[in-house]
């Protein structure tokens, strides 16, 4: 088992030092769904939800989430952002949504928390905008996908 580089000998939490790694470009893409009841669904894929638009209001929310990652993660560095995009996909069949963050850099560590936590607070916004009609809905499945760039090179989730 790998190291885990957020502690240092003594077992003390540390935002480890990227200053001598290589800038490359990076890239992560987290997966997420909101499961809902399908009456939830129609007011989705209808667009008459009482807060709006749904899944734009979730677009704009998971880009916003991506760009304050390291705010809400104590030992995330601050990253130049150079692309975020969120896909969301409703599946009528399942009365899901499905998220996916891809966010992309150029520096010296991964963006594979900017990607889970773009994800997740989109899949939030869903759930807030849509709680009036569904207490029910349920948030699954929040994984990184795919990351990209740096020492480690690339991993694909199977």
């Amino acid at each position: 088992m790998a190291e885990l580089s957020h502690f240092d000998a003594s077992g003390q939490a540390h935002m480890v030092d990227v200053s001598e790694k290589e800038i490359t470009s990076r890239i992560a893409v987290a997966e997420t769904t909101v499961t809902m009841a399908s009456a939830t669904m129609d007011h989705v894929l209808a667009g008459t939800a009482k807060k709006g638009d749904v899944l734009g209001t979730a677009r704009l929310a998971g880009i916003m989430a991506a760009k304050k990652t390291a705010d809400l993660i104590p030992l995330c560095h601050p990253l130049p952002i150079t692309k975020v995009g969120i896909e969301l996909t409703p599946d009528e069949t399942t009365s899901t949504v499905r998220i996916e963050a891809t966010v992309k850099t150029t520096g010296q560590t991964g963006v594979e928390m900017e990607a889970l936590t773009a994800a997740s607070v989109a899949a939030l916004t869903l759930y807030d905008m849509l709680k009036a009609v569904d207490k029910n809905m349920v948030i699954s499945g929040t994984r990184v996908i795919l990351k990209d760039g740096g020492k480690s090179g690339r991993y694909e989730a199977v």
